[in-house]
């Protein structure tokens, strides 16, 4: 009786067994055991930068309109916000490009795109709303409320509160004496709450 528990120990891997026997029988269920745990274990995932924040920049348009009409490019300052939903790789963003001739708000919804840790890729959509009135000068995005894309990227600095941004918002039929598109490149530096 009591051989015919050691064997049925060894054999189900629970065994002590002496020698060589005992320990390559060990190994080879520890072995398994980690086989088993790696190939049923979920891929890990990088998931999007926790990052809701705001902050303030510079703003550089690079298109110019109708230059007859004075519709050069500009520059602003730009206060950035975004709030970063956690369950969802969803933000609402917002830019306001003001000190210029015409101040302009960019609301924008985006998909982030997680690379590490602490870097998000996004694209985002939305409007940039002008406060032209009958002034012709532009912002760096122009000077008539138009669609926008809005492709950037966020980095959270490690051990600190504070993140870098940078994007570039493209606005169509932005210039009301031309059809141009406007662009115009943001980057700053925010603080994450």
């Amino acid at each position: 009786m009591k051989s015919s528990m050691v064997n049925v120990k060894r054999q189900g891997c629970i065994g002590t067994g002496s020698g060589w026997r005992g320990g390559a029988i060990a190994s080879i269920c520890g072995l398994t055991a980690a086989l088993i745990t790696l190939c049923s274990a979920t891929p890990a995932t990088a998931q999007a930068a926790y990052g809701s924040y705001v902050g303030v920049g510079a703003s550089i348009g690079l298109t110019d309109g109708n230059e007859t009409f004075g519709e050069n490019q500009d520059e602003a300052i730009t206060i950035a916000a975004r709030y970063h939903f956690l369950r969802l790789p969803l933000s609402v963003r917002a830019q306001a490009l003001v000190f210029t001739d015409t101040n302009a708000l960019v609301p924008t919804v985006s998909y982030d795109f997680p690379l590490n840790w602490n870097t998000d890729l996004y694209f985002g959509a939305g409007l940039a709303i002008q406060d032209a009135d009958d002034n012709e000068d532009p912002s760096p995005i122009g000077n008539r409320t138009a669609f926008v894309l809005q492709p950037g990227v966020d980095y959270m600095l490690p051990n600190s509160h504070l993140v870098v941004f940078g994007n570039a918002i493209i606005a169509f039929d932005a210039y009301r004496e031309s059809d141009n598109a406007a662009a115009a490149l943001q980057g700053g530096v925010g603080v994450r709450f």
